[in-house]
């Protein structure tokens, strides 16, 4: 093995141990804020690869793979989570740096190998406590609920993330400011988020004793059910301690039903981003005093006036496996046609990612709404809109509108034109379908006069 192969191969090592939090202080530890990688970015080819793999690997045992129209909206949710880092730096850093820079007690030494392990250990557990509120405080649970709404399990539901729920978790962090430097948590915030990836799976049944300490794919199928037994448990992000000690750990029994209580019957990831949030409000109207309606902002997701804040265990529906999915899909071209687009979409997504100090205000904003239009359109073309046709035409001709505003088109070989052309025999295809579909309306009506 040369020197090329060698160093390609520990990088690829590297970045399949990150995925794990299998690295050590020293090659983690910085100074300087702005020496901290950007880890999160970097695993990106490997969730991309490990639920390649897993897909394969359930296609060998015969067991079920990721639905076309559920792995789309599990990406799609990704891409709208990750919508604000074009426009600022996350919210959770900000508000951590403002803290630290004023009012910081005492800073631990960003070298020592203890201070990395008590930032290991002070994220996970305000980890546990975020994710805690974010299934009892109703207003929190209107963001995380996006997370849960898959009624499959695969490590494309890790993937599934709000827009939202970061505007409101950063405050269970800031008591690290108080000691811990800001490039220390940076480090762990992202490794403490990556770790979450590898446990949707229902590949590895169990990795023996280390069930005892760490959150595993079997605890957190647990977390993820909507069985009775499996609601409000088993909160962890690394560390399955943090629940054994404040009861709220819960082994696997039966097999799980995965998904929201009340499951969704949509595949637009817009409306998953707010829906919760609209069931919110129409439940403050309903409310006849002040008191009721803030507490349908501050009490638990199943809590009604004469209940406990939680609501009551009694009221949850009974669900026994096999449960009976939403599955509203395209015919195998529909699939693969929303499939090929959807990948340019998040392909020229993280181009423009790379490239955002380099983009004016104008373009990013473009670029945003053509994004959260496109996911809309797919995701009416997997719930079979009668809209969705008309939709997805119209998206195509204002992709050809702007391409041509930027780059003249040719027939040479580029990617380019490759695609400016494949947008434009989608607009053929979409204008054919629903001419036809027409023709076959007026054909129908004429036989039943």
């Amino acid at each position: 093995m040369d020197v090329v192969e060698s160093v390609w191969m520990n990088k690829q090592v590297t970045g399949l141990r990150r995925l794990l939090y299998l690295v050590s202080p020293n090659e983690t530890s910085f100074e300087k804020l702005e020496e901290v990688p950007q880890y999160v970015e970097e695993a990106a080819p490997y969730f991309m690869l490990t639920l390649f793999l897993e897909n394969l690997i359930l296609l060998a045992k015969k067991m079920p793979t990721m639905r076309p129209n559920d792995g789309f909206s599990s990406i799609a949710h990704g891409l709208l989570s990750l919508m604000h880092s074009f426009i600022f730096r996350g919210i959770e850093l900000a508000t951590y740096i403002w803290i630290y820079e004023r009012f910081c007690i005492y800073t631990l030494p960003w070298e020592s190998s203890w201070t990395w392990l008590l930032t290991m250990l002070g994220v996970d557990l305000g980890y546990y406590w975020v994710h805690r509120f974010g299934h009892e405080v109703n207003i929190m649970w209107a963001g995380h609920q996006v997370h849960h709404s898959s009624e499959d399990y695969n490590l494309s539901t890790a993937l599934r993330q709000s827009m939202f729920h970061r505007y409101i978790t950063w405050v269970f962090y800031l008591p690290l400011a108080l000691f811990i430097p800001p490039s220390q948590f940076q480090v762990h915030l992202q490794f403490n988020l990556i770790y979450q990836f590898w446990i949707h799976t229902e590949l590895i049944n169990t990795i023996g004793p280390l069930e005892w300490i760490f959150n595993t794919p079997s605890h957190h199928r647990v977390h993820h059910g909507r069985n009775p037994y499996c609601i409000d448990k088993n909160y962890a992000g690394v560390f399955i301690i943090w629940d054994r000690i404040f009861g709220t750990f819960q082994p696997e029994k039966e097999k799980v039903v995965y998904g929201l209580v009340h499951p969704l019957t949509t595949w637009d990831p817009l409306y998953g981003q707010v829906c919760h949030f609209l069931h919110i409000g129409r439940m403050m109207c309903s409310m006849n005093t002040w008191q009721d309606k803030l507490s349908v902002i501050w009490k638990g997701p199943g809590w009604m006036p004469g209940k406990p804040r939680l609501g009551l265990y009694e009221d949850l529906p009974q669900v026994e496996f096999p449960a009976q999915k939403y599955d509203s899909s395209l015919p195998w071209w529909g699939s693969l046609y929303v499939w090929v687009h959807f990948l340019l979409l998040t392909a020229a997504n993280s181009v423009l990612a790379l490239r955002k100090n380099e983009l004016s205000a104008v373009t990013i904003t473009t670029h945003l709404i053509f994004l959260v239009f496109t996911l809309f359109c797919f995701g009416s073309l997997f719930d079979n809109r009668g809209y969705g046709p008309g939709l997805e035409m119209t998206r195509c001709i204002i992709y050809l509108l702007i391409a041509s505003m930027y780059q003249p088109v040719s027939l040479q070989l580029s990617a380019f034109n490759v695609i400016f052309f494949l947008f434009l025999a989608s607009v053929s295809m979409w204008c054919y379908l629903i001419l036809r579909n027409f023709q076959l309306q007026l054909y129908k009506k004429k036989r039943v006069e």
